[in-house]
């Protein structure tokens, strides 16, 4: 498991061991373990396996036979940092891996795919057995933002009408841990997306009814996103990426009716109603 200690990292971890994992059967790669101290107090093997140090990474992955690739962070450095990880584990003799991608990655017109399309083409060239987990939009993208979005009354983007397929994060860590220790996986690529579709005006409408306060989607141009972020804090390099995720929503980059999620977890996924309500909770 990459990213252990990342939010999607760490509910994979917690899904596996809810799923009966031995925690000493359960490797953790961190870049510091001093933030996995409680998976090393639950008899969890934390090792340090840096995407950028392809040494730390050998170690880390000594021994290893099934790997959970959960994409970085970084932007911009993701395609080299998940190739190192790729090369390590065809040193290793890893016999399984699933990656973390995105909708449609050898498709989608988002800035975001780029990379993503980079590593599914580096799998594939290593030979190693995997599969691609192309998960959507996280539900929390926007129910992180309820406390602004409830103070201002709004739900600002660049999405139009554009229908989103999304989950939380829970429901693609569960979808992660059910297939890297399942079998029958490899070979199998998987769209993963939430069954309940919405576009932001609904999310903004469904919000106002579970918090009793009025909210509304403004739309705006990508352009004007852009600065708006930029306004709020976000640098101006990634605010660009995520105005461009917003223009890709409206042209349908991450609507997906695969009903693959839903499949892999054995029951619905969140709903935007849910998702709303346990937030605010």
């Amino acid at each position: 498991m990459t990213g252990a200690t990342g939010q999607l990292g760490r509910l994979a971890v917690d899904s596996l061991l809810d799923r009966g994992i031995a925690p000493t059967d359960l490797v953790a790669l961190v870049r510091d373990p001093a933030k996995a101290a409680d998976l090393t107090d639950k008899g969890v093997d934390v090792r340090v396996g840096d995407y950028e140090d392809p040494a730390s990474l050998d170690r880390a992955l000594a021994g290893v036979d099934r790997l959970l690739l959960v994409s970085g962070s970084e932007f911009g450095r993701r395609a080299v940092q998940h190739q190192n990880v790729i090369d390590a584990a065809v040193r290793a003799g890893v016999e399984f891996v699933a990656y973390t991608s995105i909708t449609r990655a050898d498709s989608s017109p988002l800035q975001l795919a780029v990379e993503h399309k980079a590593t599914e083409e580096a799998l594939a060239a290593s030979g190693l057995p995997h599969t691609l987990l192309r998960n959507g939009w996280y539900l929390e993208n926007y129910t992180a933002q309820i406390p602004v979005q409830l103070e201002h009354g709004a739900v600002l983007g660049a999405a139009g009408d554009g229908r989103i397929s999304a989950a939380t994060r829970a429901d693609f860590a569960d979808a992660a841990a059910a297939v890297i220790t399942g079998e029958g996986h490899a070979g199998q690529t998987y769209e993963l997306a939430g069954d309940t579709a919405f576009t932001l005006d609904e999310y903004a409408a469904e919000l106002t009814s579970v918090a009793k306060t009025p909210v509304s989607y403004r739309d705006l141009t990508v352009e004007d996103y852009t600065s708006a972020l930029v306004q709020a804090g976000v640098p101006e390099p990634f605010a660009a990426v995520l105005a461009d995720s917003d223009h890709g929503i409206k042209q349908g980059a991450l609507h997906a009716e695969s009903g693959d999620l839903s499949r892999i977890l054995g029951r619905p996924t969140t709903t935007p109603a849910q998702a709303i309500r346990a937030a605010i909770a």
